[in-house]
């Protein structure tokens, strides 16, 4: 019962990833520096999501 109100870790970081590639094409025009960091944590935030479920497959 107390299981049904826990978060899912992996759609939490579905939407910072969602979140962050769009502050990375926004910035893009900006700030290419910026931009280009935005897409780094983006892409470690894809590898942490296909860790959680490759992890949980297994």
């Amino acid at each position: 019962m107390l299981g049904l109100f826990k978060k899912d870790p992996v759609k939490k970081l579905q939407k910072r990833h969602a979140a962050l590639l769009s502050d990375a094409h926004r910035m893009s025009a900006i700030d290419r520096t910026k931009s280009d960091a935005l897409m780094a944590e983006a892409a470690a935030v894809e590898d942490e999501i296909s860790t959680l479920l490759n992890g949980s497959n297994a």
